[in-house]
């Protein structure tokens, strides 16, 4: 009976030291509930609401780039070169104007331009984006001229793609200036109304950068809209720049900017993106905490943000123009970003807004890829519009 207990007695000590060697040797993790996913880029956080529409006078949300998996972040391959990406947009612009330039071709073409067809060209133009008053101007112009040179046919064509060139600042100097002062970074902020896609004109302006050789750090002082600093960390692992964050929801945008202009320093940086919220133009408490980013940047690094991008959704069409007319009233622009010409956009408001503000478009964005920013060239938009 002794010999039955102690024998039952080693086959329990057995088991417990078999099960205890299978508990310490599963994998780290295992057994664990998978943490939450983050919301989504159009997902409100906690206290959002009307706060929401508020800020941003939008519903649209900015699409964010899926997660990234566990292990090494994915190395990108070289970017090509900025300046070769405008050959895409001729065929991206012929698909989403509805047939704006075959149209546009089609009355210009006519081997007699009467009154009526003048009209026909000027509406045309109108519904293209590029608004009423500059579209009356370019007709007004190009039917003096060829009124004056007996223009017609090809003639015609070539004088109102030079007069397209001229309305979008052929001579406007369009150079990013990235270039650090010393031990101290150059400054790009990025400002915009909510959706026009400023998170991700970031993480590709990031890109084109690092792909000439500099290197680049991302401040998320976006910590108004959920999940916002994670799309932007996604970029920045998928491009390879450091990003700064706050470790926590609703943190003041202004000190975070701080942060990154800081590490940037710190680590030597050559170029500081910063990313901010969402904001209605015409807010002006909104406004406010935009100005003291910039204030808090300034005392960092005198003189920065050395360039302000206001970020404009090509498909709201004239609303964009009347954004871009606030921003730079209250802030103090350097450069246009035009983004999401792949869709339903004209592109017509790029000419308007170059022609009003005379600011210049630095960059187009032409889709949701890594390299789907375009370093804009006056010469071959206009030709992409009569594509």
């Amino acid at each position: 009976m002794e010999l039955v207990i102690i024998i039952i007695v080693a086959l329990v000590v057995v088991a417990a030291i078999v099960a205890g060697g299978l508990f310490f040797l599963r994998p780290r993790g295992a057994g664990r509930a998978a943490p939450p996913a983050p919301p989504s880029a159009g997902e409100a956080g906690p206290g959002t609401g009307t706060a929401t529409a508020e800020r941003t006078g939008t519903a649209t949300a900015e699409p964010s780039l899926p997660p990234l998996g566990p292990g090494p972040a994915p190395v990108a391959e070289a970017p090509p070169p900025l300046a070769g990406r405008m050959v895409r947009l001729r065929g991206r612009l012929a698909r989403s104007q509805s047939g704006f330039g075959a149209v546009l071709l089609g009355l210009l073409s006519r081997d007699g331009l009467d009154d009526q067809s003048w009209e026909e060209i000027e509406d045309t133009l109108i519904a293209a984006d590029i608004g009423v008053a500059p579209s009356r101007q370019l007709v007004d112009e190009l039917r003096t001229q060829v009124k004056v040179e007996g223009a017609h046919g090809d003639a015609v064509k070539a004088l109102l793609r030079a007069d397209l060139i001229q309305a979008v600042g052929a001579d406007q100097d369009r150079s990013l200036r990235t270039v650090p002062h010393g031990d101290r970074p150059a400054v790009v902020l990025i400002v915009g109304v909510n959706g026009t896609g400023k998170t991700s004109a970031c993480g590709k302006l990031a890109r084109a950068l690092i792909g000439e050789g500099q290197t680049v750090l991302l401040g998320a002082a976006d910590t108004f809209r959920a999940a916002a600093a994670d799309q932007l960390e996604t970029w920045g692992q998928r491009v390879g720049a450091q990003v700064v964050r706050s470790d926590r929801e609703g943190a003041d945008p202004a000190s975070v900017a701080f942060e990154a202009v800081r590490e940037g320093i710190s680590e030597r940086t050559d170029t500081v993106i910063v990313d901010t919220a969402g904001r209605l133009h015409t807010k002006d408490n909104l406004m406010a905490e935009l100005d003291k980013i910039r204030r808090v940047i300034t005392k960092r690094v005198p003189g920065a943000p050395h360039e302000t991008l206001l970020v404009l959704d090509a498909t709201t069409g004239q609303n964009a123009l009347s954004q871009a007319r606030e921003f730079a009233a209250r802030v103090g622009l350097t450069g246009l970003v035009v983004t999401k010409l792949d869709g339903t956009a004209k592109g017509g408001v790029v000419a308007a807004i170059a022609t009003e503000l005379k600011l210049p478009v630095r960059y187009l964005g032409t889709g949701e890829g890594l390299d789907d920013l375009v370093a804009f060239d006056p010469a071959q938009f206009a030709e992409a519009l009569f594509a």
